[in-house]
């Protein structure tokens, strides 16, 4: 594509080609020239919109988290009803999926993006921690609604549960997990907060 013709949808089209690179051939193929190729711009657009490749990987990271804000809101308005295991099943799924597992992967892996991300305030580990602030707080709304012990402990629970999804979902040599396997360690996280039983709705 000519490098005079203007974009204006260049910001997705660049995003959306950086997932593409991402999920087929991992965070290390993620260059500015395998960007714009897979976008099929010309070389220089993506330095036109962004100061370098850690702004704009920076800015992608930005747009999964945001995401994160639709699954936190959904989540919350669970809280009451149905099954407390199923909502954060349902949650997670939503929370670890291709793209945000793979830029997990990238931010681990890029030590320029890191330091960025850190001058921007983000988060240290991005969707982890937003993930697991989350949890958190659909919990402490179920604990209010006497649906939780009271004495659960959701400063352990909520990252517990963001630990063992994301180790779920990043086994590169399986299939991706079903809703059965991750329901079955949010249950065995849960074991000392519910009446689990009840909560699958197997009680007597």
């Amino acid at each position: 594509m000519p490098t005079g013709v203007v974009l204006h949808d260049a910001r997705e089209r660049l995003f959306e080609a950086a997932r593409q690179v991402l999920l087929r051939d991992g965070p290390g193929a993620l260059t500015s020239r395998a960007v714009t190729a897979e976008a099929g711009v010309a070389k220089g657009v993506l330095h036109r919109h962004f100061a370098d490749l850690d702004d704009f990987l920076a800015e992608l990271v930005g747009e999964e988290v945001a995401r994160l804000d639709g699954v936190a809101e959904t989540l919350r308005a669970t809280a009451g009803s149905g099954s407390v295991v199923a909502n954060l099943t349902a949650a997670l799924v939503q929370l670890f999926g291709p793209v945000a597992v793979a830029i997990v992967g990238l931010v681990i892996s890029r030590d320029g993006l890191r330091a960025r991300l850190r001058e921007m305030g983000a988060a240290r580990l991005p969707l982890l921690e937003e993930g697991t602030a989350m949890i958190a707080g659909y919990l402490v709304a179920e604990r209010d609604l006497g649906r939780i012990a009271v004495d659960a402990d959701i400063a352990t629970i909520a990252p517990t549960l963001i630990g063992a999804a994301h180790l779920l979902f990043t086994d590169r040599e399986g299939a991706t997990p079903t809703e059965g396997a991750v329901a079955k360690v949010v249950a065995t996280v849960m074991a000392g907060a519910l009446d689990l039983g009840d909560d699958l709705g197997l009680g007597g």
